[in-house]
Parts: structure tokens; sequence; C-alpha cells
């Protein structure tokens, strides 16, 4: 098992010498392979790694600009819709979810110019509504990339649940969602690295969210 428990000490140390290389200003690209091939990584740790790594000027912005998800009542939340939606689906299929050093979990899912509904879709839709609520959250929109397939039915699935449940939901397709998201006035939801290190403010729901799961996924902690 490539996340096995006896392989984390090496995945953890590997993390904090990427986030040391990082912090000293050494390319994403070269710190990756030195690190990877000093530990002997392949290559879907070396992802988790990529995830979950960041420099000590990225991991003090983001706590800075960072809104307690417990103080959303009444606001209005641009949501990254692949990134924050996958990662339910990930949770509730048993997939692997890591603990960033930021405090943000991740899936190891990637997204390849087309979306495909999986028999978690429609719950992961529900889950992510259930939590909105009991934040008290004002008002959500939804941003999907538009030119990734299947976009506008994921779209359409998210409208026609929202109504059912009434909840103030909105959803658009954009050429770049991450542009758009990176410098959006309200609050942000994503864990996207290159959004997070420009938004103004953002939040974290996700661990809410999945504690309420039961049973509960299991989450990687490298830090």
């Amino acid at each position: 098992m490539l996340f096995s428990e006896r392989r984390l000490p090496r995945l953890r140390a590997g993390a904090a010498d990427l986030s040391f290389l990082y912090t000293r200003g050494y390319a994403e690209k070269a710190s990756i392979k030195l690190v990877g091939d000093h530990y002997q990584l392949d290559a879907r740790q070396r992802m988790a790694l990529q995830r979950t790594a960041c420099s000590d000027a990225a991991l003090q912005r983001r706590r800075d600009h960072c809104v307690d998800a417990g103080l959303l009542e009444g606001a209005i939340l641009a949501i990254d819709g692949y990134n924050f939606l996958i990662t339910i689906e990930s949770a509730l299929a048993g997939g692997i979810l890591i603990e960033g050093r930021d405090g943000c979990i991740r899936d190891l899912a990637s997204l390849h110019g087309a979306y495909h509904r999986v028999e978690e879709t429609l719950p992961a839709v529900v889950q992510a509504g259930q939590c909105l609520v009991r934040l008290g959250v004002g008002r959500a929109m939804w941003y999907f990339d538009a030119p990734v397939s299947n976009s506008g039915r994921l779209r359409a699935l998210l409208l026609e649940t929202a109504e059912e449940h009434n909840w103030p939901w909105g959803a658009e397709l954009l050429p770049n969602p991450d542009h758009f998201l990176a410098s959006c006035e309200v609050v942000v939801v994503s864990s996207d690295s290159a959004i997070l290190d420009k938004a103004e403010r953002w939040a974290n729901p996700l661990p809410i969210l999945l504690a309420q799961l039961r049973p509960a996924p299991s989450v990687l902690r490298l830090f």
C-alpha cells in the first residue's frame, strides 16, 4: 500500500523537505523531483506531497486570509465547484484524503478534460448542501470549468437539487474559474493552492462536512 502506516514517516519527511525547499525559493518541478527521488516515491505519492506542502510564506498568507467556517452565517460563497465536489465524492467512495500543511483536505483525483458522474455525485451534492445549511450560509455560487465535458449536466443537477431543497444556490460555467475565484470579492471555498495564494478571503468548510459523515472518512495527516 502506497499510503500504509509504515510508509507515513517517509511521506511526512518528504512533505517537510518539500516545504523547506519551497520556502527557500526552489522551483516546484525541481523540488518534487529531488524529494521524490531521494525518498523513492512513486507518482501518486509525489502528487500527495505536491498537494500538501507549501512554503512558510504561503502558509502564513493563507492563514491570514482564512475566514473561520464557523463565521459564515449570512455569507455569500463562491465555490470552486469541481475542487469541492470531487473531494466529497472521494470521501464517500473511500478514496485517499490527505490533510495538508495549511489544514486543507485534498484528494488525489485528477480531472482531464471530462467529468463523469459517479454513484457518489448526488450524495456529495446533498452533503454539501446540508453542510452549508448548518453553517448558515446566505448564498452559494458554484463555478465550473466550461471547457470540461459534462459541466453543463453537473450544473443542471446542482440547480435541480437546490430547487428541491430550497437551497439558495446558483451555478455558472466559466472559461477559467480559477482566475475568477482568485480575484473574487466574496468568500471563496477551494483547496486549490493557486487560488488560496491570491484570494482575499477563503473558507475551509470541508473538515466540518467530513466530520458529519458516517462512517467517518480516513484522512492522512502529513504535518
